[in-house]
This record gives C-alpha cells, structure tokens and sequence, in this order.
C-alpha cells in the first residue's frame, strides 16, 4: 500500500516539530534523548531535520516524556498554520 504525499502544510508542521524538539534537546546528544525515549538516534535525526515529518503518536509521547513537553503543547505545535478541518 502507497502512502500519498504530505502536503506541504504537513512538511511544514513537521519542520516547525523537529525545531521545537531540537531546542528542547539542549545540549544533550541524539542519542542519549532517543534511547531514552525507546526510538533509534537515526529517527530523531529525521524528525528534528524534518525528514520525519509525521512521527508515530507513541514517538512523540515517548519524546515528550523524556523532554519535559507535555504532548499538547507538542501537537498545539505541529498544529499551528494547519487548515481549521483536516481530513486525512
């Protein structure tokens, strides 16, 4: 099964995502965040390069957790400049 592209809004929201994760890491390594959030530093890697546009909900819980965000504030985030109704 195909997945269809992102749209645009999508790879912007995930930008905006791997930004706010990225100053949230500070100085820590991508690796120890990731470990410690159960996820590959390479999968890290791609969500705050934006690569990684739309993460697995269980990643971005985990990455809150360890990060001090709550999720909300995550998902207020990536939701910001989205169309009101989205339908996927």
């Amino acid at each position: 099964m195909n997945r269809p592209p992102l749209a645009p809004d999508q790879i912007a929201a995930g930008q905006r995502l791997g930004i706010a994760l990225r100053t949230a890491r500070g100085p820590r390594s991508q690796a120890e965040i990731a470990l410690a959030a159960g996820i590959s530093p390479e999968t890290l890697r791609k969500i705050e390069a934006g690569r990684l546009p739309t993460p697995a909900f269980g990643t971005v819980v985990c990455l809150s957790e360890v990060l001090g965000i709550p999720v909300g504030d995550l998902a207020e985030i990536w939701l910001t400049g989205m169309p009101a109704r989205r339908v996927s």
